[in-house]
């Protein structure tokens, strides 16, 4: 009986920690469109506060909108490969194949967190063709990410296939992974958090992915994660968009943006 209580208190007590439907949360507008002028992008940038349980929004109605995850699905995809054996570890290493890609850091031998780091595209689409088309889908219904469509080809569906996310929907995922809540084991998990560490000092801890993506002669970026900061921890999400040919510091954008977004809200130092 004290067991079955405690089980009970257990599961109660997760779902305490979730944000309110994106719907229904108290959401505050702020302006930092000169934020992305900068840069010459149109733009959305969401921001929850788990503290506080309400959303910091900059042009909601693009948060709103679903759009390719392009390598924001590295996220997804490194607990894919986790759960179904195909990575085996954080160790896990893929020789390259001697095709140059155009980026000296794609051409060489990869393990899991370099190539999550440098965002090594044929790495993860060689993970997700071992993974295999039946078992993706599988994951990516249970993990309940964005439209769940795998349609396109299996190591091309995230880049310019079928999956549609929207930055409401990433920012629900990301907290989902934060407070281990999702259908996958403890041990994908950690190895995940672990890899998107991409800087930890001053007391502060960063973590996220980019993302690029081309459909329709547009080039569509995006930046999302979460900051671990002063006891509390802000998910967030920025995606920017360009015509052809990408501003030159188009690459750039994604990350500084949100970097200089996060100091103006005094999250960052």
């Amino acid at each position: 009986m004290i067991r079955l209580l405690c089980s009970l208190i257990a599961f109660l007590l997760q779902f305490a920690f979730l944000q309110p439907a994106f719907s229904q949360a108290k959401r505050t507008d702020r302006d930092f469109s000169a934020f992305f002028r900068e840069y010459k992008v149109d733009a959305c940038f969401l921001l929850y506060d788990l503290k506080k349980k309400e959303y910091t929004q900059y042009n909601a109605d693009r948060c709103r909108q679903t759009f390719l995850p392009a390598s924001t699905f590295k996220i997804p995809n490194t607990l894919i490969g986790l759960e179904t054996g195909v990575i085996t570890g954080k160790d896990f290493t893929l020789k390259w194949d001697g095709v140059d890609r155009g980026n000296p850091n794609w051409n060489r031998d990869l393990d899991l967190k370099t190539a999550f780091q440098v965002s090594g595209v044929w790495f993860y689409q060689e993970v997700a063709r071992r993974v295999g088309e039946k078992r993706m889908q599988a994951y990516v219904n249970n993990l309940k990410y964005g439209n769940r469509n795998i349609s396109g080809g299996i190591d091309q569906f995230w880049l310019n296939g079928g999956l549609r996310i929207s930055p409401a929907e990433q920012v629900a995922f990301l907290q989902k992974l934060y407070h281990n809540q999702l259908p996958v084991s403890p041990r994908s998990m950690d190895i995940l958090k672990d890899i998107m560490v991409l800087e930890e000092k001053d007391g502060y801890v960063l973590r996220g992915k980019t993302g690029w993506a081309t459909p329709s002669g547009q080039n569509l970026g995006w930046f999302v994660g979460y900051l671990e900061n002063g006891g509390n921890v802000y998910f967030f999400a920025t995606n920017v968009e360009a015509p052809e040919p990408a501003p030159d510091n188009f690459i750039q954008s994604r990350r500084a943006i949100t970097e200089n977004i996060l100091r103006e809200l005094k999250l960052l130092p």
